[in-house]
């Protein structure tokens, strides 16, 4: 096996992602261990290898947190645990790993002028989760999008949220920032996001960069999270609209059934990002069963 991929977690990602794929198509067969070695073509030695070196627990256990009725127990034990915090006003910034995530909103003034004066820093970087193409000013984080042979668009998309903005290319920073975000070991941080999106969309972000790490929520205890508990449609908006992947954690919402729901940056990657976040943030994770 090539050992170059057991220290890289974005070609690890690849290949989880394989076996996603093969999995959410042969999910009523129940597929077994060697037949999804053999669809993502490694034995079932590298494949555990593979599974353990990027989540750290068995592909067996990986799987459980992607079933349907993980998703429906963490979507009944959201609803406790979000109902008190509602009682409690859900205050304080969010947090990933040890990672304290704060934000401000662009304000009108700003949007108007296309970033005039501004200098946007952007580049490219790897995740555990592929490369992302991110951006950046001196307040903060303003762009962070997963890649999928697709660097060119996204990053017209940064410049057309900054028309009037200077760009300058960095990587080096770019994968500094996502060091910090996905460190090797937690570590304590402070990062600052810069929002752009209208009053509702701005509410339903900051009440996902709030919810615990790993919690999964549905559209409707979002939409009562952000004050509109009528407002399911135009929460699925406001995740649509969200441009700062992962840190803005929209891959936690998912549809009252279970089913994890689409995802702008795939649905694979969705789910992928459920069931590494449940095996972080579960005792038994260590155990590598």
């Amino acid at each position: 096996m090539d050992e170059a991929l057991l220290a890289q977690p974005a070609r690890q990602y690849a290949l989880v992602a394989q076996a996603i794929r093969y999995l959410r198509a042969h999910a009523q067969q129940q597929p077994t261990l060697a037949e999804v070695a053999a669809a993502v073509h490694l034995s079932e030695h590298h494949l555990q290898r593979v599974f353990a070196a990027w989540a750290g627990i068995s592909p067996k256990r990986f799987l459980q947190y992607l079933s349907k009725e993980h998703a429906l127990a963490a979507l009944r034990e959201a609803q406790d645990v979000l109902g008190a915090a509602q009682a409690s006003g859900l205050s304080g910034p969010g947090r990933l790993h040890d990672l304290l995530v704060s934000c401000e909103a662009m304000t009108p003034g700003e949007i108007k002028s296309g970033g005039a004066g501004v200098v946007v820093g952007w580049g490219q970087a790897g995740t555990p989760f592929g490369d992302v193409l991110a951006g950046w000013t001196l307040r903060g984080i303003c762009y962070l999008a997963f890649l999928d042979d697709d660097a060119a668009p996204r990053l017209q998309e940064l410049r057309s949220a900054w028309p009037a903005a200077e760009l300058r290319q960095n990587d080096a920073e770019a994968q500094r920032l996502m060091d910090l975000v996905f460190p090797a070991t937690p570590q304590p941080g402070r990062l600052h996001l810069l929002l752009r999106g209208t009053n509702f969309q701005l509410k339903v972000w900051e009440a996902l960069l709030r919810l615990p790490p790993g919690r999964r929520v549905s559209y409707t205890q979002l939409a009562a999270l952000a004050g509109q508990p009528r407002a399911q449609r135009a929460v699925g908006s406001a995740l649509a609209a969200n441009t700062i992947g992962y840190l803005i954690p929209c891959h936690r919402v998912i549809r009252e059934s279970g089913e994890s729901g689409h995802y702008r940056w795939g649905d694979e990657r969705k789910s992928a990002m459920l069931a590494w976040e449940a095996a972080a943030s579960t005792p038994m994770a260590a155990e590598r069963a």
